[in-house]
């Protein structure tokens, strides 16, 4: 055996141990779409809290629970509009590559993945039970960036990248309050559109 299949041998195994033990059908466009969701949201919510805020228009008629009970919906459509993106992207990947969408290796990261986001959401509600709204949208970045590396030694190590991002976004915001729609924004959607972006071309891109 020459050097040249010895080390074709080697990466053979590792990427077999890599499919073994981390799930690596995770898919780019998926976190693109969550980029660009998150961003419509943000926008949309924003148009709402400037219309609340205007005295002429008829949002500021409406009380402050029927506000935020929206913005509870846009948030929530966002996470469930990012999640189907993700599973009917990912399992179009596992398809194409041969890959198994749900084994214990996808378990295993859909576990860890959920325990700082229910944790954080949890805290969130806290949050808002003691009325200190400006910290939620800095939470929210926090326990996900979290949860992203909490998650990363399961599956493309890429993702610990996009949780530091976003706990560092979460920790600038908390200086911000009152800006935390922008931040989010800024940690959900273009963080997510330039991770997806990378995930596509570095992973993605040749599978056909």
């Amino acid at each position: 055996m020459n050097k040249e299949d010895y080390l074709k041998e080697i990466a053979e195994i590792k990427t077999i141990m890599n499919r073994s033990s981390r799930f690596i059908s995770l898919s780019g466009l998926s976190g693109i779409l969550a980029g660009i969701y998150a961003i419509i949201g943000a926008i949309t919510a924003q148009l709402i809290l400037t219309n609340y805020k205007n005295s002429s228009s008829s949002y500021s008629l409406l009380p402050i629970s029927y506000l935020e009970y929206t913005l509870i919906v846009i948030a929530l459509l966002v996470l469930l509009l990012s999640i189907l993106s993700a599973y009917i992207l990912s399992a179009k990947k596992a398809k194409k590559s041969g890959e198994k969408l749900w084994d214990a290796t996808s378990k295993r990261l859909i576990l860890n993945f959920s325990i700082p986001l229910f944790t954080g959401g949890a805290f969130c509600i806290v949050l808002y039970q003691n009325n200190l709204i400006g910290l939620i949208a800095p939470c929210t970045l926090i326990f996900y960036g979290l949860a992203c590396l909490n998650a990363s030694k399961y599956t493309l190590g890429d993702i610990r990248y996009l949780g530091l991002a976003t706990i560092i976004i979460g920790l600038v915001s908390t200086q911000f309050i009152g800006y935390g729609l922008y931040f989010w924004a800024f940690g959900f959607g273009v963080m997510h559109i330039v991770y997806g972006a990378v995930l596509y071309n570095k992973y993605d891109k040749n599978i056909h």
